[in-house]
């Protein structure tokens, strides 16, 4: 029997028992994050309201670091009904609604409430939504932010024409890639595991993430700057499997509802006072924030942001500068 059948079995079984009576029913949740980060917090605040409005009827348990699997195994499970919920990362668009994954795109969004809007607030929000129940079988509550990506380098970086031929370590992700590119730079798409290694040697200067990233992973030991792109928020989703769902009753829903938004409130609350934190810490490790004007980025990245646009369905364009323009100070 394969990993993930053996997976999908347990998880039957977990479901089973969860619908199997109105009382103490078990709600899975998942992310691949381990404990510690806001995505932890956010799934411990959703299962304590759960549990106090539901007055015990309802339990969650998180399931936190992949337990269950990637993040395609986990929407696998949610596509099957064998697990109700998941704070998932943004494959599931990528999967089931690609032309209407604006947040996806380098550059596009320059805060995280535009993106938000976007998805909430749009049609093209709206079509995603819909998409993402007739062919994932998922129910969507709404975004989590993640801090936003920035560059971190081996030499200062004050405007895009300082990118040329900067070697830049990009994931293995074309759009990204080409967006990249498009700026000047020299992509290298190694695995994120070698990325210390490769400054280390000098196999690359430059890449991107978001501060988590060369926190943990001490990158002031082989980098001295961090630009800040903000390029990317790219953020959690809250969803749930539509089979689940659907079994529940107005009451049920309506508690998971409310749990979601507080619950995805406050995990914007603790990624926010985490940024804050992650910048000291550098800044107290020797890294040198350069605080760049994003504009220019923006402008020069336009033609690879416009071929990515160019594929996506009608009225994406429109409705990211309705949520652009509705959420500027």
């Amino acid at each position: 029997m394969s990993q993930l059948r053996t997976r999908l079995c347990g998880a039957a079984l977990v479901a089973a028992m969860a619908v199997g009576g109105a009382t103490a029913q078990t709600i899975e949740i998942h992310n691949t994050m381990g404990a510690g980060g806001s995505e932890e917090a956010a799934l411990q605040r959703f299962a304590e309201i759960v549990a106090e409005r539901s007055d015990g009827s309802m339990e969650v348990n998180v399931i936190l670091g992949g337990q269950l699997g990637s993040e395609t195994d986990v929407l696998q499970l949610l596509n099957l009904g064998q697990t109700q919920m998941a704070l998932t990362g943004g494959l599931f668009m990528s999967e089931y609604a690609p032309e209407y994954d604006a947040v996806s795109i380098p550059f596009v969004f320059p805060t995280f409430e535009a993106a938000e809007y976007y998805l909430m607030e749009t049609g093209s929000g709206a079509a995603m939504q819909e998409q993402a129940r007739e062919r994932g079988n998922l129910v969507y509550f709404g975004p989590q932010m993640r801090g936003f990506r920035h560059m971190t380098s081996s030499r200062e970086i004050n405007a895009p024409e300082d990118l040329q031929g900067l070697r830049m370590r990009l994931p293995q992700i074309p759009l990204w890639v080409d967006v990249w590119e498009e700026l000047g730079v020299q992509a290298v798409v190694i695995p994120a595991p070698d990325i210390y290694l490769a400054m280390r040697t000098g196999q690359v200067e430059a890449h991107e993430n978001s501060l988590a990233g060369p926190y943990t992973r001490q990158m002031w030991e082989v980098q001295d700057y961090i630009i800040t792109t903000a390029h990317l928020s790219f953020p959690w989703h809250w969803v749930a499997a539509a089979a689940w769902w659907d079994g529940l009753d107005e009451e049920q829903q309506e508690i998971i509802r409310e749990a979601v938004e507080e619950a995805r409130q406050h995990g914007i609350e603790v990624e926010l006072e985490s940024e804050d934190y992650y910048r000291e810490a550098l800044i107290e490790n020797g890294m040198t924030f350069i605080d760049v004007d994003q504009e220019p980025f923006r402008e020069a990245a336009a033609p690879a942001i416009d071929r990515a646009l160019a594929e996506m369905a009608d009225g994406v364009s429109d409705d990211i500068e309705t949520a652009i323009g509705s959420t500027a100070n």
